[in-house]
């Protein structure tokens, strides 16, 4: 009986261990996050040009933003759009793409642009003045198309 409970104690250890290594492999190697549902779409105005701009309004699209993203193309971005103006803060927490992040007052007006934001940063990436709206960017698109401060922006269906 000994050896009969010495094979089955070996056998659940073994089978215990392998479960536990697949579970971490999987935890390990899961892979990116699933696609988010598609959001609305409009377009940015600015003096250079339409960006054509994805709509995160709610607490959960706003949460999402571009986190994941790994391509998209030069002439868009999202709009973010909050119940009012206050001071805002962003972070590149799981977003891939170095962006411009570009803060905008209720006016339209252009309140600060932070260039090239860090890909993953957790950095916070503070508004220099309070915003109700946010762009985002790929990085280097502000510097193109001429976008500063005090400059204005106007969201069209």
């Amino acid at each position: 009986m000994t050896g009969a409970r010495s094979t089955i104690a070996k056998t659940t250890a073994a089978i215990g261990a392998a479960a536990a290594l697949a579970f971490a492999l999987a935890a390990f190697t899961r892979g990116p996050e699933p696609e988010a549902a598609p959001l609305d779409v409009a377009t940015v105005a600015t003096s250079a040009g339409p960006i054509t701009v994805e709509i995160a309004s709610d607490p959960a699209t706003r949460a999402r933003g571009l986190m994941y993203r790994q391509t998209m193309p030069r002439d868009h971005g999202m709009w973010f759009v909050y119940p009012s103006e206050a001071p805002r803060a962003f972070w590149m927490k799981n977003t891939p793409l170095p962006l411009d992040i570009v803060f905008v007052a209720g006016d339209g007006r252009v309140v600060s642009i932070a260039h090239d934001a860090t890909p993953f940063s957790t950095d916070p990436i503070p508004s220099a003045a309070p915003a109700r709206f946010v762009l985002e960017v790929n990085a280097g698109v502000a510097d193109e198309i001429g976008l500063a401060p005090g400059d204005r922006l106007t969201l069209q269906d």
